[in-house]
C-alpha cells in the first residue's frame, strides 16, 4: 500500500510520488486496502464492531456533537469515517482528471451509529472500494495531469493522482486504529 510519510515529513514530493503511476496503479491500490481491511476483520464478530475501545487520546474537533468529541471511535466509525475519505477524494480526483478545478469538499460519511454487524462492515467497504474504482473509469484517456492544487489548506499540492492517492494514504492511516480496537475487543472476550 501507498506510504505517504515522506511526502508529509518533506522527503518526497507529491508530484515525484505520482510521477510513475497510472491508473492500473490506484485500482491496484484500492482493491490492496480493501483486501487488507477485509483481512483484519476476519476473525471479528458483531460484538467488535460496536465494542467501544479506550483511547486516552480520542480527540475529534469536527465530531457532530460535544459529547463526542473525546470518545474513542468504535469499528463502524473507522470504517464509515475512511470510506467516506477515500470516496470524496476519488470523486474530486475524477473531476480534476477531467480539467475541473477544485471547487470545495464532497463528502458523506454514513452515520457510524447505523453500523451494528460484520455484514454492513463488509458491504460498506465493498461498497466503497466499487465507487472508488467507478470514479476511475470517469478518467478519460487523457486525464489532465497538469491541474494542480492544495490538497487541503497548507496540504501538499497534487494532481488527480495524488488527489486520489490522499483518501488511500487517510485510510492507511487508521490501520493501527483498526488493529488496537480489534486487539481490545478480543482481549475482552478472552
Amino acid at each position: 500500500m501507498i506510504n505517504l510519510l515522506p511526502v508529509f515529513t518533506g522527503q518526497q514530493t507529491m508530484a515525484d510520488l505520482v510521477a510513475p503511476m497510472r491508473i492500473v496503479d490506484l485500482r491496484n491500490e484500492t482493491n490492496e486496502l480493501t483486501a487488507y481491511i477485509l483481512g483484519l476483520l476476519a476473525d471479528c464478530d458483531d460484538e467488535d464492531v460496536t465494542f467501544q475501545p479506550v483511547d486516552p487520546e480520542a480527540n475529534d474537533p469536527v465530531a457532530s456533537s460535544a459529547e463526542e468529541v473525546g470518545i474513542a471511535w468504535t469499528l463502524g466509525h473507522v470504517i464509515v469515517h475512511l470510506t467516506a475519505g477515500n470516496e470524496e477524494m476519488a470523486a474530486l480526483a475524477a473531476e480534476q482528471a477531467r480539467g475541473v478545478p477544485f471547487h470545495g469538499r464532497s463528502r458523506y460519511e454514513v452515520p457510524w451509529e447505523t453500523m451494528t454487524t460484520m455484514a454492513q462492515l463488509r458491504h460498506r467497504l465493498e461498497e466503497s472500494r466499487r465507487m472508488c474504482l467507478g470514479s476511475l473509469d470517469m478518467w478519460p484517456d487523457q486525464p489532465d495531469l497538469e491541474l494542480t492544487g492544495e490538497a487541503w489548506p497548507g496540504g501538499p499540492v497534487v494532481d488527480a493522482r495524488g488527489r486520489y492517492l490522499i483518501g488511500i494514504g487517510h485510510a492507511v492511516s487508521h490501520l493501527d486504529q483498526i488493529k488496537e480496537i480489534i486487539r481490545q475487543s478480543h482481549a475482552v472476550k478472552q
